[in-house]
């Protein structure tokens, strides 16, 4: 269908600008991907370093606003930016151009509301901020992660902790002059990883706090985003039925669409399904991209604030011959598996058992980045299966399915195909973009975002900029379009995920 397109600016006259100054010091960007480096495949910090989490106090003088131009990003395209992995993918390898914001991760929780732990990564952070600010893209910070929400609960529950915990908050937002925070908690009034403190009121807490910040003067110019479940979020004692007032205080929410089956369900299934509505046998039906957005919106929050949540990862389950292949030789893509067998992913070694924040030994996580099937010859370099390997793409789900018959390890996970259905769906839903878990997971050609780019219609393209002032050149920018169409009129909470 005709299209005309539609700039979906990321400040674009910003970006010009901020290009002309920086030429008399530097050259300006360009719109190149990142470099084919090795990406770590960890969704959480194994370990925790020993670090003193800062308590730094920072004069606010209201000369920072996170929030300007949020209003002419029509189209959001973010990902979360896993700090531990710094030292084999640099702040500087992140294809810029293909974002206009990007999330780190993590500052995480502790008994102390006044303070944030982030790892013993603060310089990375810096250097974050500095390269998301040379390329024009917002830069926010996430807070919590499925090891760090532990101490939300305690955090939000009384005006004093609520007050402390604000305060902690926008101090480090000022000292590091991020854009925003993303709200990650693992999950209000639920176990989690197993530890989390946890209250009834969790919920209505968060939303108080959620409030009192965003009414406070530096609140008001930051980025409020989240990041959640397939669902609403957990009242009393159900799921809360009128999510309204949360989609008044955060700008975006990004839903978790991903981890709906791994080595915690019954049986394998697909990693992120788009879709589970369509399919044969209710027992598989526990939940995807449709049901969940239709939950947040029937909920009342509103679809334009909407992200969905993508997988740039997928998971492993060692399953017997036997049952992963049907008399017909098809994959059987809901069997039975070895729950006592854990498959390595693409890092773990035969040391890749490790103590979490709980005091529980997990691992190997069996995890695997869309990246590291390729590198590892599962895939070939253009994302399709090599030889030897059996493949199936469920049409329901619209995810593949892989199977190794030498050792038994069935893969589900995201790929091109899968990226693109993704972005048509949010094309289709009138979501107002996507967020990537995470950003080192694409290949180093960025297959998965050309994908969800071309499903959503939007187009990332190069942009000439104006000769610089001396008058010696031209630079390149970045730019990112939509084509719009012509006006035509932790198991112990599985029932919460299911």
């Amino acid at each position: 269908m005709a299209c005309s397109p539609r700039r979906s600016r990321v400040s674009l006259l910003l970006a010009v600008t901020m290009m002309l100054l920086a030429a008399f010091v530097t050259a300006a960007p360009t719109c190149a991907p990142g470099p084919d480096d090795e990406a770590g495949t960890s969704t959480t910090p194994a370990t925790t370093p020993a670090t003193t989490p800062s308590t730094t106090t920072v004069e606010d003088d209201g000369s920072y606003n996170g929030r300007a131009g949020l209003e002419d990003m029509e189209v959001i395209g973010t990902a979360w930016y896993p700090g531990w992995l710094s030292g084999t993918f640099p702040p500087s390898s992140i294809s810029w151009s293909r974002y206009n914001m990007m999330t780190f991760a993590f500052a995480v929780t502790t008994e102390d509301p006044a303070v944030l732990d982030l790892l013993g990564q603060e310089e990375v952070l810096k250097t974050f901020v500095a390269e998301a600010r040379k390329n024009d893209v917002k830069a926010l910070l996430s807070i919590g992660g499925w090891t760090g929400s532990r101490f939300f609960s305690p955090h939000v529950a009384t005006p004093e902790s609520r007050a402390t915990f604000a305060k902690a908050i926008t101090d480090m937002a000022v000292q590091y002059e991020l854009d925003g925070i993303d709200f990650d908690w693992e999950y209000p009034n639920l176990d989690g990883i197993g530890c989390n403190e946890k209250s009834p009121q969790d919920t209505a807490n968060f939303l108080t706090f959620l409030q009192e910040l965003k009414a406070s003067p530096p609140g008001s110019r930051l980025m409020l985003t989240a990041a959640a479940s397939i669902k609403p979020f957990m009242g009393e004692d159900a799921v809360i039925t009128d999510a309204s007032a949360f989609g008044e205080v955060f700008d975006v929410l990004a839903i978790m669409n991903y981890d709906i089956y791994g080595p915690w369900a019954d049986t394998t299934g697909p990693n992120a399904p788009l879709r589970d509505s369509c399919s044969t046998n209710p027992a598989t039906r526990l939940g995807s991209a449709e049901s969940a957005v239709a939950a947040w919106t029937e909920a009342g929050f509103p679809a334009e604030k909407l992200l969905l949540g993508v997988a740039a990862y997928g998971r492993s389950f060692q399953v017997p011959l036997a049952s992963a292949k049907s008399q017909e030789g098809s994959l059987n893509l809901f069997t039975a598996f070895d729950k006592t067998a854990k498959p390595f992913g693409e890092d773990d070694t035969a040391d890749a058992n490790y103590t979490n924040t709980c005091g529980v030994v997990e691992g190997p996580s069996g995890v695997w980045t869309f990246k590291g099937l390729i590198e590892s010859g599962i895939l070939g370099a253009d994302g399709n299966p090599a030889d030897g390997i059996d493949y199936t793409f469920d049409e329901c789900s619209q995810t593949p399915f892989v199977y190794n018959q030498d050792t038994q390890v069935m893969i589900t996970f995201d790929d091109a195909r899968s990226f693109e259905a993704k972005g048509k769906f949010i094309d289709e839903q009138k979501l107002r973009g996507y967020a990537v878990w995470h950003v080192l997971g694409d290949s180093s050609d960025d297959l998965l975002l050309d994908s969800i780019h071309k499903g959503a219609r939007i187009i990332t393209e190069e942009v000439e900029v104006p000769a610089d002032p001396e008058g010696e050149g031209e630079g390149e920018g970045c730019d990112v379009e939509v084509c719009e169409e012509e006006p035509t009129d932790g198991e112990s909470d599985d029932d919460y995920y299911s």
